[in-house]
This record gives structure tokens, C-alpha cells and sequence, in this order.
């Protein structure tokens, strides 16, 4: 008797345990969009699950073209995030129809969040007439996530939305949350030391990717040689530059992996700028927590070697 007395205090806590949310409920199926992003949410969900990444590689967020693994990723998604409309042009349609039961997440709508206008006017402007893409709708420019202060902003949306959507493991949530916000702190300080004796150095960048960064660490950029990415400068605006870069002495170009040095090359000619290499998105970094952290340091390191350079 005493017997299945204990079996039956053991069937009950089976079940018990069976029926419990924290048992049962699955990890949330989570999307995201470009590496920053994903870098962001795995830190969140570090040690729970792994966040999906749609656009690998220098993939562009205006145009990217869904596979169709991807389309089924994005049909599962419990969550989606991403930065917002403005960036990935490509989602706006997918996300209504492939992701309508999923919540979808709009970062560049953070409370809290910094956000600057596009850049306007003399060197920031491509006067070759060229049309620059729904990157200029709402006239906000999108790369939100290279202030470190709005990672960290950013990094307290994605918990929240994971703490509501997935309850049980709320407190994992908000832990990893602070965990990478303190780290992204950390990070913020080192870069503010490195670039702190670079401020009166004035560059030119190939695409106006780098506001908040350069706002933040207070840097000096001439300007940009194309506000459109995808869109190639002609001989006219390649011209106003190098006569820019001359007026303004600036010390650097600098390309993203994407380009060819080709035209950075011709822009230079007869000055005595040098090229280097900025990428905004971390392109050859591995998805992960740590990609975040790895970008920005590649891009204070980047600017600190080329400007500091004799």
C-alpha cells in the first residue's frame, strides 16, 4: 500500500512538471534581418535559442530577394526584428503576408531611441541627379544601431518583446539583457578613448552609413561619395569630390568591402588621401552575441589606423 502511495506521489509530480509552462512552452522561433540586429537578439536569448538571420553576407537590405527557406523561416517566426521599413525595403511586403501572425518588431521605433535626419546639402548630396532610394522616406537615416547608445536601447526592446512573448523565461531574458547592455557601456568607453585624439580629421566615406557613430565619438566627416549605395557616382560628382577632398584636406576614403577601390582610386588622384575600408553591417563577421562588439571595434580601429597614420 505504502508502496503505490509513493508511485502515486510520483505520477503526480510527473504530471505536474509535464503541465508546467516552463517545461512545456518552446522557445519562441525568432527572425531577424541584417547581422547587427541578429547580433543584438542572440545575446538576449543566449543559452535559450538561436535567432534566425535572413540577409547574409553584403546582401542589401533595399533589395534582397527572399529564398524560399527563408520565406518558410519567416511563415514560422513567433517574432520578428527588424529595423524598420526604411531600411528593409525588401520586408515591408513579406512581412504582411508570410509573418501575419507573428509580432513584428520595428527597432528603429524604440522609446528612447536617437535618430538623426539624412544628411544634406553640398558633399552629403549626389548631384548627379540620382534618384537615393527609399532610404530618404521620413527623412531619417536608418543605421540606427552604430550609436552605441542605442544598441543598448535597442537591446531593452528586444528583451521586453521576448519577456511578454515567452513569460517563463522572462528572467533569462532581462538577465542577458543587462549582461550585453553593460558590455556595450564597456565598449562605448574604449571607443571614446581611441578616437578621442582624431576629431579635427576630416574623411570622406563611399556611402553615408556612419552619422551616429560619428556623432557620437564627435568625428569630422567631409563627406560622402555616393548617398545612394547601390547607385555609382559619375564623372561630375567624382570630380567635385577630389577638388572636396583638396579644399578640405582630407586625409582618408573610406570604401566598404562591396566597392571596388576602383573609383576611390580615381577620386583620389593628385591628392594625398590614403583608402581604407569601413563596413557598417560586418559582412565577413560570423552571426552571433559577439558580432555586435566585433563591428565596432573593426570600425573605431579602421578609423583610428588610417586617420592616425604620419
Amino acid at each position: 500500500m505504502q508502496l503505490h502511495a509513493v508511485l502515486r506521489f510520483s505520477l503526480a509530480i510527473v504530471l505536474l512538471l509535464a503541465l508546467s509552462p516552463a517545461v512545456r512552452a518552446a522557445a519562441p522561433r525568432v527572425e531577424t534581418t541584417i547581422q547587427p540586429v541578429h547580433s543584438l537578439v542572440a545575446g538576449v536569448m543566449a543559452g535559450i535559442a538561436t535567432p534566425g538571420l535572413l540577409i547574409r553576407g553584403g546582401g542589401s537590405p533595399h533589395a534582397y530577394a527572399l529564398r524560399p527557406s527563408e520565406a518558410r523561416h519567416l511563415q514560422d517566426a513567433d517574432v520578428v526584428f527588424w529595423i524598420g521599413p526604411i531600411l528593409e525595403t525588401f520586408l515591408s511586403r513579406p512581412l504582411g503576408s508570410l509573418a501575419h501572425r507573428a509580432r513584428r518588431v520595428a527597432l528603429i521605433d524604440s522609446h528612447g531611441l536617437t535618430r538623426h535626419p539624412l544628411r544634406h546639402g553640398g558633399a552629403w548630396d549626389d548631384n548627379d541627379g540620382h534618384d537615393h532610394g527609399h532610404e530618404k522616406e521620413g527623412g531619417l537615416d536608418a543605421h540606427v544601431w552604430l550609436d552605441p547608445r542605442n544598441a543598448a536601447v535597442m537591446t531593452r526592446t528586444i528583451a521586453d518583446t521576448l519577456a511578454a512573448v515567452d513569460p517563463s523565461r522572462a528572467a533569462r531574458y532581462r538577465a542577458n539583457a543587462a549582461n550585453q547592455i553593460a558590455r556595450i557601456e564597456q565598449l562605448e568607453r574604449r571607443l571614446a578613448t581611441a578616437l578621442s585624439s582624431l576629431r579635427e580629421q576630416p574623411y570622406i566615406v563611399f556611402h553615408d552609413a556612419y552619422q551616429y557613430f560619428e556623432k557620437r565619438f564627435g568625428l569630422r566627416p567631409a563627406g560622402a561619395v555616393t548617398i545612394a549605395p547601390d547607385r555609382p557616382p559619375g564623372a561630375r560628382r567624382l570630380s567635385a569630390l577630389r577638388a572636396h577632398i583638396r579644399a578640405t584636406g582630407a586625409r582618408c576614403i573610406f570604401i566598404e568591402p562591396q566597392f571596388t577601390p576602383r573609383t576611390a582610386a580615381i577620386i583620389i588622384e593628385g591628392t594625398k588621401a590614403r583608402i581604407a575600408v569601413l563596413d557598417p553591417v560586418g559582412a565577413d563577421i560570423a552571426p552571433g552575441a559577439d558580432a555586435y562588439f566585433m563591428l565596432m571595434e573593426r570600425l573605431g580601429a579602421s578609423l583610428a589606423d588610417c586617420l592616425g597614420a604620419p
